[in-house]
């Protein structure tokens, strides 16, 4: 965890808990987790890489990210390890130096390129076997806060973000 600089999620599974609200319209409605959510923003602010890499394509999903500050967000994505290779040689950043959180097949290829695969405590059989941490916490529910809160503390950013302006 000391040499991540750069923190990769997918969406659902990781950032909701995977369920999917259907409406009469036929829209799909997703929840995230207020505490993913502000911990995000903390990385973001505290100078870390956020990127999200979803085969999902909800623009609801993509407003909620912005709102946090996340700028590269690739949703509808057919290949995450095109994306991945392409948006770390984009802004170089060294693959060993990524934390990528996913929780199902589709990411399982991708996962196997970063420095730090990890996973949330729900993720499939597959996922867990191949992640260097497996959170205590299921998809959607904080996962995400546990990551990027582990790395952080572990580089001494923790507190130091919280230590006065953003109390």
């Amino acid at each position: 965890m000391n040499d991540i600089t750069t923190f990769v999620f997918d969406v659902d599974g990781v950032l909701t808990d995977g369920s999917v609200f259907v409406t009469n319209e036929g829209e799909m409605l997703r929840t995230m987790n207020i505490r993913d959510g502000y911990a995000i923003k903390a990385a973001i602010e505290s100078g870390y890489n956020v990127c999200i890499i979803s085969g999902g394509s909800n623009e609801g999903v993509r407003i909620r990210l912005r709102n946090l500050g996340v700028n590269d967000i690739h949703l509808g994505t057919p290949d995450k390890v095109k994306t991945l290779k392409e948006y770390a040689d984009a802004n170089s950043i060294k693959r060993e130096n990524v934390l990528y959180m996913g929780d199902d097949i589709p990411d399982f290829h991708v996962m196997k390129l970063v420095g730090l695969p990890t996973c949330p405590q729900d993720a499939s059989p597959e996922i867990k076997n191949i992640c260097r941490y497996i959170s205590h916490v299921k998809g959607g529910r904080g996962a995400v806060r546990d990551v990027i809160e582990q790395v952080m503390k572990v580089q001494g950013k923790w507190m130091e973000y919280f230590n006065g302006k953003h109390d």
